[in-house]
Formats: structure tokens, C-alpha cells, sequence
């Protein structure tokens, strides 16, 4: 599976600590995130983290490309809602996409960790027959 991995500043140990805890699970799978995320993520994890741009460059834009082109089958986005960003309506491409297409989609930690349990228990294979069907359009 493809999965995005996106976190505010203040978000990014609690991201580095999810990609700790399930490290096993997520080494199975192939990992997209936003430059500084990727950073943190392979320091502590040693995954194999495809880096895009820095989100405040272009990163979560490069993600909601990929979400469009039906290319990742779940996105974590760990944001920090008590701040306002000065990138916010870039960010929010990403939630309404996920939703456009069918793309599961954790914005806190419960959740993260409920999906990253589901691929390992197989609840997410759903998505292979949704990638079936977009390449028959």
C-alpha cells in the first residue's frame, strides 16, 4: 500500500513515535511524506520514507497529486489545529481530496493508529480493486 504521511511542526514527534511504534507494519509498505516529516521519520525508523518538497514548498501539494491520480491508498495528516498556518488552504486540499476520492484519512493519533492496524489485518485490501478500476477507465 501507499501511504501519506504528513505532520505539522507540532505534530512531528507524535508522528515519529507512530512510525516507531508500527514500524514493523509500515516497512511493508511504501511511505510518501513532506521533506521535514521524511526527515524525521528516517532518523528514527530507518524506513524508507519517498520525500517530497517541504510542506510550506509544495510538499502537500505534491501529496494531493497523488491522492487525485489515485496513487495512495491512505493518508495520515497529523495537523496542529490549535495554530493557524500560514500555508492553511493548501493544507486543506488534502482532507476534501481524500473524501473526492475514497482515500481513508486519520487526523489524529486514534485514528492512525486503527488504520496502520487495519493494513496489517488485511481491512484495507479494498483498495487494490479500487486501483483495478481506474486503470480500466
Amino acid at each position: 500500500m501507499n501511504i501519506g504521511l504528513i505532520a505539522d511542526d507540532a505534530r512531528k514527534m507524535l508522528m515519529q513515535n507512530l512510525c516507531i511504534a508500527y514500524k514493523g507494519i509500515l516497512s511493508k509498505n511504501d511511505l510518501y511524506t513532506t521533506g521535514v516529516t521524511g526527515r524525521v521519520i528516517e532518523e528514527a525508523t530507518n524506513l524508507h520514507v519517498h520525500k517530497f518538497l517541504s510542506g510550506t514548498l509544495g510538499g502537500e501539494q505534491q501529496i494531493a497529486t497523488m491522492i487525485e491520480q489515485n496513487q495512495l491508498d491512505m493518508v495520515i495528516f497529523l495537523r496542529d489545529v490549535s495554530k493557524v498556518s500560514n500555508y492553511e488552504n493548501l493544507i486543506n486540499k488534502v482532507i476534501p481530496l481524500c473524501d473526492m476520492y475514497s482515500i481513508p484519512l486519520a487526523t489524529n493519533i486514534a485514528t492512525a493508529e486503527m488504520l496502520i492496524k487495519g493494513i496489517s489485518h488485511g481491512d484495507l485490501e479494498w483498495r487494490n480493486l479500487y486501483h483495478k478500476d481506474s486503470t480500466e477507465e
